[in-house]
């Protein structure tokens, strides 16, 4: 089949973000002006730059009670900061729960149990369970077409890695086994790997 985005795909879901599988989870954790800690996940989300390192995730709907975005963006607005917590899949269903559209006074790591860990470069609280959670300071937001689609882009300024997924000088994604989003309501789970080598190497 062929579909304009613009015209409708006339079926029973959207297929698109069933497309671009797997997505990394980018479990965001901000802190408001106000001291308030925020915990939620987006799949629009990667790594974009080695040196130095940054990494972007998007929001794309909004809040009645945070004006055109969601809370996480509003939080990074107010204090330039943001931690990205990788999602392993012992953490699903706390992953989950903070994916609801909770009012701003919900601290979600309390919603789901979540125990926190200070981040060492910024002002904003972690996830301690995560096997690797990146400290991130705002470079730029960056508003795209359509009413709540912004894109958040970070530097990344301290890094922590959960010394069980260390293994020979390497972090080992199958001592947790990453959680990837896929389309309509479906996820998978990374299990195994396998190494390429690329022409010439």
């Amino acid at each position: 089949m062929f579909y304009r985005p613009e015209e409708g795909h006339g079926l029973p879901h959207n297929p698109f973000n069933a497309i671009v599988t797997p997505r990394p989870i980018g479990w965001i954790s901000s802190r408001g002006a106000d001291g308030q800690d925020n915990l939620a996940p987006y799949s629009f989300f990667n790594a974009v730059a080695y040196v130095p390192p940054q990494v972007m995730f998007a929001s794309t709907s909004a809040k009645p009670d945070r004006g055109d975005t969601k809370d996480s963006v509003a939080n990074i607005r107010e204090t330039g900061v943001f931690c990205v917590n990788i999602v392993s899949e012992a953490l699903r269903d706390a992953m989950n729960q903070t994916s609801g559209a909770w009012g701003r006074e919900v601290d979600e790591f309390t919603d789901a149990g979540l125990e926190k860990a200070d981040c060492e470069t910024i002002a904003c609280a972690r996830v301690a369970a995560s096997p690797a959670s990146l400290e991130c300071k705002l470079t730029q937001i960056v508003q795209l077409p359509g009413a709540a689609n912004f894109v958040v882009f970070g530097e990344v300024t301290g890094v922590h890695l959960r010394d069980d997924c260390m293994v020979d000088g390497r972090f080992d994604v199958t001592r947790f086994n990453p959680l990837t989003r896929l389309g309509y309501q479906d996820y998978s789970v990374i299990r195994e790997t396998f190494s390429l080598k690329r022409p010439g190497e």
